[in-house]
C-alpha cells in the first residue's frame, strides 16, 4: 500500500506544472547551499595552502607556518593540491577535470541531462583544491557543474523524464550561478543562453525560480554586496562610445586569442605528459608553481588583483604583463589537469584589457576618454562575451555585479562588437571548442526544447 501512495505522487511531481515549479524550487535550494560550501571549501584551502583569505594580493608573502621558505612556498603548494586532487578526480569521476560547463552543455544536449551523482562532490573538492593551491582559474565552471549535477541527480530520483531532466540541470547551473555571484538574473540567462540554448516560456519559469531561491540562499549566507563598487560614471561626450566601440574592437581580439592559448596549451601538456594521469596535476604543478613564483598576482581566482585594475593602481606595462600571465597561468591550470571555471579568468582579462586602453585613452584625451575604471568594467564584460559568445549573460552579469546601470549601454556597445570580431577570429566559443576537440559539435545542434529528443547519432 504504500508504493502505490507513493508512485502517484512521483508521478505528479514530475508532470504537473506545481510538481515541476517544487522540483525547481529544490534543486534552486540545492545549488545555493552548495554555493555556499563551495565558497567555505576554497577560501577553506585557500587559507591553509598559503596563509591568505586571498594570497593574489599579499605580494611575496611568506607562509605564517613556514616562514624560512619565504614567497618561494608557492612553488610547493600546486604540486602538494595536484597530489590530492590528481588521483581523486581520476578514480572517482573524470568529468571534473577542466573548467565543467561544456560537460553540463554536453549532458544537456547529448545525453538526456543525465550527470554522474558523484561529480556534484569530486568536483567541489578538487576544484577548491586547485584554486586553493594556487591554481588560476575561477569558480564558476564548478558550481555550473556542482549546481547541475544535483539537477540531475534529483531529476533520477523522481525518476523524471529527459525533458524535465535538462530544465533541472539548467536550473542546478542557474542556482549555482546566481548564488556563487549574488546575480539571480544572470544565472537565468547564463543557464538559458548557454546550458539550454532556448528561451522558452516553461524553462523560464522554472530557471528563475531556481535562481530566486538559490540568491536568497546565497545573499542569507554570503551578504548582499556588489562584487565591485565604482565611481559614480557618466558618458558625458558622445564622442567617447567610439573609445568604447574600438575597446569592444581589442576585446573580441582578445577573448579570441585567449581561446586559442588556453587549447594550444593544453595541446602542448598532452603532447609533453606521458606518465599516469593521476600524477599529471602535481608534475604539471611544479611549472605553474615557479609561474606563481615570478607573479604572485596569478594566485588564484585574483579578484582583489581585479579590483585594484578598476581603481587604477596599475600602471599601463604591468597590466599588458598581468594580461598575458592570467591567460598562460589559466591555461597552465587546465592543460596539467586542474579543475576550475574560465569566467573568472576572462573577467580578469577584460579588466586588465580595458584598464589599460582607459589609461591611454586619458592621456591622449583627457577631457574627452572619463574614468579609465568605466572601460576596465567594459572590458570585463567584452572579453567575456567575445570568449563565452554570450552577449546577454554578458550584459545582465556585470550590471548585477556592479549594480550601475550607467555603464549598460557603453557595455552593449563594445559587447555586440567584441561577439562580431570574436565570430571572425574563432569558430567556436571557449566552451564549444573544448567539446569539438572531443568530436562533439553542438554549433547546429537542435533546439532543446521540452518537446526536443537527444541526438543518438
Amino acid at each position: 500500500m504504500q508504493l502505490r501512495t507513493r508512485l502517484p505522487t512521483l508521478h505528479g511531481l514530475r508532470t504537473s506544472e506545481t510538481g515541476l515549479l517544487a522540483l525547481a524550487v529544490l534543486v534552486g535550494a540545492g545549488a545555493g547551499l552548495g554555493a555556499v560550501a563551495f565558497r567555505w571549501l576554497v577560501d577553506t584551502m585557500t587559507l591553509l595552502f598559503s596563509g591568505q583569505d586571498d594570497y593574489a594580493d599579499a605580494g611575496h608573502a611568506a607562509h605564517p607556518w613556514l616562514p624560512w621558505l619565504g614567497g618561494g612556498f608557492v612553488v610547493l603548494t600546486p604540486v602538494v593540491a595536484g597530489l590530492i586532487y590528481g588521483p581523486l578526480v581520476h578514480r572517482f569521476a573524470r568529468e571534473a577535470r577542466g573548467h565543467g560547463v561544456p560537460e553540463v552543455m554536453n549532458a544537456v544536449a547529448n545525453n538526456g541531462g543525465r550527470i554522474k551523482p558523484q561529480v556534484a562532490g569530486v568536483k567541489a573538492l578538487a576544484s577548491a583544491l586547485t584554486i586553493g593551491g594556487g591554481g588560476s582559474v575561477g569558480r564558476e565552471g564548478p558550481i555550473v557543474q556542482i549546481g547541475a549535477a544535483l539537477g540531475s541527480t534529483l531529476g533520477r530520483l523522481t525518476r523524471s523524464d529527459e525533458p524535465v531532466m535538462r530544465m533541472l540541470v539548467a536550473c542546478g547551473a542557474a542556482g549555482g550561478i546566481a548564488a556563487t555571484f549574488n546575480a539571480p538574473l544572470a544565472g537565468v540567462f547564463f543557464a538559458m543562453e548557454l546550458i539550454l540554448i532556448d528561451f522558452g516560456a516553461r524553462h523560464f519559469g522554472m530557471v528563475v525560480l531556481a535562481s530566486v531561491t538559490a540568491s536568497v540562499i546565497g545573499r542569507a549566507a554570503l551578504g548582499d554586496d556588489p562584487f565591485l563598487v565604482l565611481p559614480t560614471f557618466a558618458v558625458d561626450h558622445v564622442q567617447q562610445y567610439l573609445l568604447f566601440g574600438l575597446l569592444g574592437l581589442l576585446a573580441g581580439a582578445v577573448g579570441a586569442v585567449f581561446i586559442k592559448v588556453l587549447y594550444a596549451i593544453e595541446d602542448g601538456c598532452d603532447r609533453i605528459w606521458r606518465g599516469p594521469e593521476w600524477l599529471r596535476p602535481a608534475a604539471g604543478g611544479l611549472v605553474l608553481g615557479l609561474l606563481l613564483l615570478a607573479i604572485p598576482q596569478m594566485y588564484g581566482v585574483g579578484y582583489p588583483v581585479l579590483g585594484n585594475a578598476v581603481d587604477g593602481r596599475y600602471a599601463v606595462g604591468f597590466l599588458l604583463v598581468l594580461l598575458v600571465a592570467k591567460m598562460v597561468a589559466s591555461g597552465l591550470t587546465i592543460g596539467i589537469g586542474g579543475s576550475g571555471g574560465v569566467f573568472a579568468p576572462s573577467l580578469f582579462i577584460g579588466a586588465m584589457l580595458g584598464s589599460a586602453f582607459g589609461q591611454v585613452a586619458h592621456q591622449l584625451a583627457p577631457g574627452l576618454a572619463g574614468p579609465a575604471g568605466a572601460y576596465a568594467l567594459v572590458g570585463m564584460g567584452a572579453v567575456f562575451a567575445g570568449s563565452a559568445r554570450a552577449p546577454i549573460t554578458a550584459v545582465v552579469i556585470l550590471f548585477e555585479l556592479t549594480g550601475e546601470y550607467t555603464i549598460i549601454l557603453p557595455m552593449m556597445t563594445a559587447i555586440v562588437l567584441a561577439v562580431g570580431v570574436s565570430h571572425l577570429l574563432s569558430h567556436d566559443s571557449i566552451y564549444t571548442a573544448k567539446l569539438r576537440r572531443r568530436g562533439v559539435d553542438l554549433t547546429g545542434h537542435p533546439q532543446l526544447s521540452v518537446h526536443a529528443r537527444p541526438d543518438r547519432g
